[in-house]
């Protein structure tokens, strides 16, 4: 629940930023035009954010002679949460990875490495399969795409602004001058920010849901840890746009030594310390929430 209040404050935050860039750039009718370009926007990334997802990874789809431990995993979970059987998808990397995609549960994809297969035991591997569900049932890959997509039309409108000079052309009126040129810098790194930490309250409630599925808090706990170890042994090239929906950090590899552990690097990751989601589900095991 705390993670789901969390969630709605963040995003009212981020579309009271658009429509404050907005307003700050043209005053109503600015705000406005900035509505109506997030409107189009979400209409856009409803109904492909998943094809987008599912061409950018490379995932391809595969039938259950192939996988049957996967489809035997997420049918056996689907029914149990009365869902729909998603459709299953495989990702020909050695990375250990994967994530779920889809606008709402009748339109689900679920994506995993050939990496994840090869390292995970029948019970870790359904935990991190009850966590994408989860992402699923709890409708977090729309509210991850409509974040994105609000804080895509705030980087257009920032950009929109610098090139033609909006926001500094009012002589008679400086104050306002100087506050639209701030909005154009703050807003789009303000709402980088949001949406990091929308992914990051996604992840560990998508972590309760998926331990609570499954019945095993430490089975998704070991999983963690074995993603973090394959994570940054193994590295996987993918859009930085659709990093945020696998379960762990695809981009791993490439931070070098950057400690992420450091407030900084926390605020700027689209995932939280595998370490702290690895405690929750250890006290969750205890029946400690």
């Amino acid at each position: 629940m705390q993670n789901n209040v969390k969630t709605v404050g963040l995003m009212a935050l981020l579309g009271g930023l658009l429509v404050a860039l907005g307003w700050a750039l043209g005053s109503t009718n600015g705000a406005v035009i900035a509505l109506v370009i997030a409107a189009v926007m979400n209409g856009a990334m409803y109904f492909f954010s998943d094809k987008i997802a599912l061409k950018t990874t490379g995932a391809v789809p595969v039938d259950e002679l192939e996988l049957p431990n996967v489809y035997s995993i997420v049918r056996s979970l689907a029914q149990r949460e009365n869902m729909p059987m998603p459709k299953i998808y495989v990702i020909n990397r050695p990375q250990p990875n994967a994530f779920a995609t889809g606008r709402s549960p009748k339109h689900a994809a679920v994506a995993v490495t050939r990496g994840i297969l090869e390292l995970m035991d029948h019970n870790e591997l359904e935990g991190v399969l009850a966590h994408e569900l989860s992402h699923v049932r709890n409708r977090d890959i729309l509210i991850a795409s409509v974040a994105a997509t609000i804080g895509a039309a705030l980087s257009f409108l920032a950009r929109f602004a610098f090139w033609t000079g909006a926001g500094r052309r009012n002589n008679d009126n400086p104050v306002g001058a100087i506050v639209g040129l701030l909005a154009v810098i703050i807003a789009p790194l303000g709402a980088m920010l949001v949406q990091m930490a929308i992914s990051r309250s996604r992840e560990f409630q998508a972590d309760a849901s998926g331990a609570e599925i499954t019945g095993s808090p430490l089975a998704l706990a070991r999983a963690l840890a074995k993603l973090e170890s394959g994570t940054a042994r193994i590295p996987m090239e993918v859009n930085p746009a659709v990093s945020q929906l696998f379960i762990a950090d695809p981009l791993k590899a490439f931070g070098g030594r950057r400690d992420r552990r450091s407030t900084l690097a926390r605020k700027f990751s689209t995932h939280p310390p595998t370490a702290e989601r690895i405690a929750r589900l250890e006290r969750m095991a205890m029946g400690i929430r």
